[in-house]
């Protein structure tokens, strides 16, 4: 764990691990105490994970309500290969950051079919209100290890 005046820096094995375009499981609480999952895209900017929405979805209003957050990556190939994050999010209000983060990361998901993001971008994503949030960690477990 840290401290708000010590910056989190992640191992290099889960930074690695992080690299690969997989998928997240964001937790967050919804207004009653109940946690929510949502399974998400997501960036890896240094140490901050960089995560993003449609605007009107509940776990962004999650998190602009309570910024704390639980996140696992799970490799797709060997499921007990896997890590655990938490933190809070912070919410960046710029519409065209957060377009410009959705387009990254769907150029990233979609690196083998790069007409398909350009697709989506234009079609979908830029015709869409858009939250990004960036996640500063505060703890990490991994289960990397063979």
């Amino acid at each position: 764990m840290t401290t708000s005046a010590t910056p989190f820096v992640l191992p290099d094995r889960v930074l690695a691990f992080l690299d690969a375009p997989r998928f997240a499981s964001v937790a967050t609480l919804d207004a009653d105490g109940r946690p929510r999952q949502s399974v998400v895209w997501y960036l890896l900017e240094g140490d901050t994970l960089v995560i993003n929405s449609k605007i009107g979805r509940r776990w962004p209003s999650n998190l602009l309500r309570d910024r704390r957050l639980a996140i696992s990556v799970i490799d797709a190939v060997d499921g007990y290969r896997w890590i655990g994050l938490t933190g809070r999010a912070e919410e960046v209000d710029d519409p065209d950051r957060a377009l410009a983060d959705i387009s990254a990361m769907a150029r990233r998901y979609h690196h083998d079919e790069p007409d398909r993001a350009e697709r989506l971008i234009e079609r979908t994503f830029r015709t869409q209100r858009r939250i990004s949030f960036r996640v500063h960690l505060d703890e990490v477990h991994d289960h990397l290890d063979d």
